[in-house]
């Protein structure tokens, strides 16, 4: 089994291509990247005045995805688009260029052989949540592999996760007890529950930052 995400950043957007393994963890999936590809061009928000264009522009990496899945799997394999910072603050200025890139999106991507799941603005919170999850599974902080193969708990603590953005920083960590937190998610993997918790830093991100240092070099 095999899984498509276009993760829509502010600079570019990054085709990734996962598998699935038919062995399971604790009743969670077990997941392996196979590759990826870069799509030509900037981030989507940048066709924003053009939105008929942001479909065509993914055409290299789907076409490539299409040659690297098995033809057989196409009809199975889940394609998803997750769009972050730059696409959520557009839709904050000026909503209606966000719904029209998003609608040019669906077209193209319903378009090919996958099963599309969707293409959707990401939360902050969620955005933060999955870098956490992302993190602390390739550190195999969930399971590991013992010397057999077999998957076995890591025994390991989780690891935070410090996200620094253009104009905030965010901090993402785990917190012990029953509740889910009031900033953050309640999450079941890998047999353990875990209690996110998400702290953001407004302006004192890299743009602040480069700021500073510019005020203090001329002063």
């Amino acid at each position: 089994q095999y899984g498509v995400v276009l993760d829509a950043g502010p600079s570019r957007t990054v085709l990734f291509i996962y598998h699935w393994t038919t062995t399971k963890a604790n009743k969670t999936g077990v997941i392996t990247e196979c590759s990826s590809c870069v799509v030509p061009g900037p981030g989507i928000s940048s066709y924003s005045d053009s939105p008929q264009k942001v479909g065509k522009s993914l055409d290299t990496c789907l076409n490539w995805a299409q040659k690297t899945i098995p033809a057989e799997q196409h009809s199975q394999t889940p394609l998803y688009l997750g769009a972050t910072t730059s696409t959520r603050q557009l839709n904050l200025s000026h909503p209606t260029f966000s719904d029209d890139l998003l609608a040019a999106l669906t077209v193209a991507l319903k378009s090919t052989p996958f099963d599309f799941q969707g293409a959707q603005i990401l939360s902050s919170l969620n955005k933060e949540v999955f870098n956490w999850i992302a993190v602390n599974y390739v550190l195999e902080n969930f399971f590991k592999y013992d010397w057999q193969g077999h998957l076995v708990p890591s025994g390991k603590g989780m690891a935070g996760v410090l996200s620094m953005g253009g104009t905030s920083t965010q901090l993402t960590s785990r917190e012990e007890g029953n509740q889910a937190p009031k900033e953050g998610v309640r999450l079941q993997l890998y047999g353990r529950t875990h209690n996110v918790y998400i702290q953001h830093c407004p302006c004192h991100g890299t743009d602040q930052l480069r700021r500073r240092l510019l005020s203090m070099l001329i002063q």
